[in-house]
């Protein structure tokens, strides 16, 4: 079936309009291309054509690539994929060129066809790169669109023309935040943006583009690449003002990202090379570049992980087959910061929401824990307030438990006291309906423990919220052993409707990410009561990919937190606790009175408005500096394998039931190196051989920690990728 249609009007405009059968959005394939071309050719080689108007049959205009373009380019091309990938550029860099030049004769600029783009609505990647080769962009007024690129977010870079045309359009100053930082704009801000030409009312739209194609002018279709004398805004990089853009911008991508991120230093040499050179070699400057990252396997992880992957768990690869569970109304225990905000997304998601605390006064303090964040909207113009009403309208705040009646779903987010969560939850089950599915928000408490104050078992999960919860995009899903599949299925259907990411794991001590996360905090922490200086410990976490250091991170979580889940886990594990050295600095900084960022004092030191001053100097007079100091590379290989191996373990012992989860989790869940697309992503790219032979030197210098598990020693054996073992699992991938 046809992804692109073709009418001409009684005025002579012909209209391109782009609907891929099957998508709720439009995503460019192979077909897509050859269609577009032929059609571009038809419009161009006919006498009673006009103009062009390309537009979409939905509500969106394109969602970007189809990635399964870019590994069929690859696979193509054979023993030579780089040739197949750049020659394949070349020729959708030469379709683009073919709208963009719309028949103009290259001498006289005269004779050329207008070309004008109405955007239905969301606009992203090639969706956008499209419409920059055309005359004039018209927007409908959606203000639930998005336009812009947002590649450099998934390990790539606007490689089909949007790098060198935004350059060339605003100057590399004016499109370094649109470029290197993946903003995406609603039509109105992209308007003021620079990005696009007008925003019109939707049912105006293409009425507005076809009469301006009827009156543009010669003048009007050239782009100013293409004119005679055209200067780059803001100077080119031979020209003074030019060059200091260009030098401040290498500064400011490699203070962003520490040199790991490919990507960004591709982006970066693709304007400014191309910024030297005509148009059309510019052209060819950032196709090779673009060859060049999708080479990399650090854009090949980022893509699998944070576009496929994600995208996969989103739409509920492993959710249990069981009828629709969307949740219709909630009710929330706990009005804390925590249950605030879980009350806020869901109450955002048009979720009918009861707020439950022990007085009316801290259950309407929970609320206005959504009216401070809708405020907050509303004064960046991002909220209107009719919709902060619509969302308020949604929460009600009260002491009384009997509100919760008809209620689907509850999610307690109460003390993390296992005494006071058994007390909460018979005094819920005691009330709602017997196939309410009953949820506890914990980060560290056992499910199938928590579960045995239910009388319910089956219908018992756990779910572990990340704090900030509007701004965390990860949810951890808890099974635990006697929880049943509508309970999954019921927590995962509900994930969805907020708009988060879901990872679902079998019950075991401090589940995925906590397990993961707490041993990079201690190993910080460990290297610093060695004598390990701590600038080198929180620097090595960042120059490997890590966006805080160890330190860093404790202080934001609090230490005293630290201290509690120490003394917790020291009473559980008993003689084979592993952490002493860790807890003699966490013990004696709490005792200090130095508890994180929320006092002003930690391994950090704050001024009186909490900002952070600098490692505190307190720090080097308890625990002297050794005279050597390790390398570099060791501190990050044991800050990374003090997290990747956890993950192991977690596969090993069934908690991780899907590689791809892992590797998601990590990277939404604690911000493990988003580069290396998760620890089974990293682990594959440096081999589980090479894993092993590191992991065996650290347990040589440094403990059984660092053992490397059975698993990984048997995938090193036998020369094997975890993506490559588990294919039948991460195949939707």
């Amino acid at each position: 079936m046809a992804e692109f249609h073709y009418d001409i009007d009684a005025d002579g405009v012909a209209v391109i309009t782009w609907d891929v059968p099957g998508k709720s959005m439009n995503v460019m394939t192979f077909q897509g291309w050859d269609e577009l071309d032929a059609l571009i050719d038809r419009a161009l080689g006919d006498e009673a054509v006009k103009g062009i108007v390309l537009t979409s049959g939905k509500d969106s205009f394109a969602g970007g690539m189809d990635l399964n373009v870019i590994a069929r380019m690859k696979e193509m091309a054979g023993d030579d994929p780089a040739r197949g990938l750049f020659e394949g550029i070349m020729r959708v860099h030469g379709i683009m060129r073919k709208i963009e030049r719309a028949g103009t004769d290259p001498k006289t600029l005269k004779g050329g066809k207008p070309v004008a783009a109405a955007l239905t609505g969301t606009a992203l990647g090639i969706g956008y790169e499209i419409p920059l080769c055309c005359h004039r962009i018209f927007a409908a007024d959606n203000p639930r669109a998005r336009i812009g690129l947002p590649e450099i977010l998934v390990g790539i870079f606007p490689g089909a023309g949007g790098t060198t045309r935004l350059v060339r359009k605003m100057g590399a100053m004016a499109a370094s935040p649109h470029l290197l930082e993946g903003k995406t704009y609603t039509p109105d801000r992209a308007k003021s943006a620079g990005l696009i030409d007008e925003v019109v009312p939707a049912g105006e739209l293409l009425a507005r583009a076809k009469a301006w194609v009827l009156g543009a002018g010669d003048a009007d279709i050239v782009k100013p690449w293409d004119q005679k004398g055209y200067k780059m805004p803001g100077g080119a990089p031979y020209h003074p003002a030019g060059f200091m853009t260009y030098v401040g911008a290498s500064a400011m991508v490699h203070g962003k990202t520490m040199g790991v991120y490919p990507a960004a230093k591709a982006l970066l040499s693709a304007a400014y090379e191309g910024a030297l050179v005509p148009f059309d070699t510019a052209l060819k400057i950032e196709a090779r570049w673009f060859t060049n990252v999708l080479m990399n396997p650090s854009s090949g992880a980022m893509i699998r992980s944070l576009f496929q992957n994600k995208q996969a768990l989103e739409k509920g690869a492993n959710r249990p087959t069981v009828d629709d569970q969307s949740v219709k109304k909630l009710g929330v225990l706990g009005a804390g910061m925590m249950g605030g905000g879980i009350a806020y997304v869901a109450a955002q998601a048009g979720i009918e929401v009861v707020l439950v605390d022990q007085s009316q006064e801290a259950a309407d303090r929970g609320k206005g824990y959504s009216e401070g964040i809708l405020d907050k909207g509303i004064s960046r113009k991002r909220v209107t307030p009719e919709k902060k009403e619509a969302v308020l309208s949604k929460i009600t705040a009260t002491s009384d438990y009997a509100a919760l009646v008809g209620a689907d779903l509850i999610v307690e987010a109460v003390f993390e006291d296992p005494g006071i969560k058994a007390e909460v939850t018979q005094k819920v089950e005691a009330i709602v309906g017997e196939d309410c599915i009953f949820a506890t928000n914990t980060s560290t408490l056992p499910i199938t423990e928590l579960a045995k104050a239910s009388a319910r078992p089956e219908q018992f999960i756990g779910i572990h919220f990340f704090s900030p919860v509007d701004k965390m995009m990860l949810v951890e899903i808890i099974r635990g052993t006697e929880t049943g599949d509508r309970a999954v299925a019921k927590a995962l259907d509900f994930v969805r409707q907020i708009r988060k990411t879901p990872i679902v794991v079998n019950d075991a001590r401090f589940f995925y990410a906590n397990r993961c996360i707490i041993p990079y905090i201690n190993e910080g922490i460990r290297m610093v009561a060695e004598g390990v200086t701590p600038p080198l410990v929180e620097n090595a976490a960042k120059l490997v990919g890590m966006p805080l250091g160890p330190l860093q991170l404790v202080d934001e979580t609090s230490i005293d937190l630290g201290v509690k889940i120490a003394k917790a886990t020291r009473a559980a594990m008993g003689d084979a606790y592993p952490d002493g050295a860790v807890d003699e600095v966490l013990f004696w900084m709490a005792d200090e009175g130095r508890l994180g960022r929320k006092s002003k004092a930690g391994f950090y030191a704050y001024d009186e408005a909490g900002k952070r001053q600098g490692l505190w100097a307190g720090l080097g007079e308890r625990y002297d500096e050794a005279e050597t100091q390790p390398e570099l590379s060791e501190v990050q290989h044991r800050l990374l394998f003090t997290q990747v191996l956890e993950a192991v373990r977690a596969l090993e012992e069934n908690v991780l039931m899907d590689i791809r989860e892992g590797d998601v989790g990590a990277i939404l869940g604690w911000g493990f190196a988003p580069w290396s697309g998760g620890p089974f992503s990293w682990l594959d790219m440096i081999g589980a051989a090479r894993a092993v032979e590191i992991c065996e030197d650290l347990t040589a210098r440094h403990g059984p920690r660092f053992t490397p598990p059975a698993l990984l020693k048997d995938m090193a054996a036998r020369g094997e990728t975890f993506y490559g073992r588990f294919a039948p699992r991460a195949e939707a991938a």
